[in-house]
């Protein structure tokens, strides 16, 4: 089982750090699809780095740290595994997270996530839900009517688009009948800017990240 989606979890009280490694080593015993590592943020001390298999897998994890473990954690924006090759010696390294991307100068390519979605919804909702896999990057590959009320639109999507808030959206647009489902199919180059925040002029690592070149403004 891969991880598909990235996010930090850190305690609210640094002194707590501790006691989230320990909940976390015990969480694992019965969730081995959740992975993590030991990371440090300039802005929010202490913390772990994990991976989820998606975004419910995220909120079921901050839920049951709560309720179980009395684990309040704050979650830095969840973001995606990318490929970047560097211009020197052409090397091919993971990026997890916007920080390990190499700086402009010595970037060669990125290479991003790509998803097959199946979406199955009313006809009526189909103007809708293309405008929102279009406005993400999406292209739309087959339109099958089931029945004369049920239609399925497949679609190939970039993964990070549709980790924040997508299935919101798309259940708001449809008034909740619209199903979704995906498969992770490859990865492809794509123009990716790391996007900085700063507070008091300084970069806040936390809140950083890759997004298209297109939505960087």
């Amino acid at each position: 089982v891969k991880p598909m989606v990235y996010s930090g979890l850190y305690p609210t009280d640094s002194d707590d750090f501790e006691d989230l490694r320990d909940a976390l080593e015990k969480f694992r015993l019965n969730d081995s699809a959740l992975i993590y590592q030991p990371e440090t943020s300039a802005a929010l001390g202490f913390g772990f780095r994990c991976g989820f298999l998606g975004m419910l897998h995220l909120e079921i994890v901050q839920e049951r740290l709560s309720r179980e473990f009395n684990q309040e954690v704050i979650t830095t924006v969840p973001n995606v595994s990318y490929f970047a090759t560097k211009t020197k010696n052409k090397e091919r390294i993971v990026v997890n997270t916007p920080s390990e991307l190499p700086e402009p100068n010595y970037l060669e390519s990125v290479e991003e996530p790509w998803i097959h979605a199946q979406i199955i919804s009313k006809p009526e909702f189909i103007g809708a839900i293309m405008t929102l896999c279009l406005d993400k990057r999406g292209l739309l590959k087959k339109q099958t009517y089931l029945t004369p009320l049920r239609v399925e639109l497949t679609f190939e999507l970039p993964l990070a688009e549709i980790v924040f808030d997508f299935y919101d959206r798309l259940k708001s647009i449809s008034k909740g009948y619209a199903s979704f489902d995906y498969t992770p199919i490859d990865y492809r180059v794509a123009d990716l800017v790391k996007l900085d925040i700063k507070l008091n002029a300084e970069d806040v690592d936390a809140l950083s990240a890759l997004v298209h070149r297109d939505k960087a403004e």
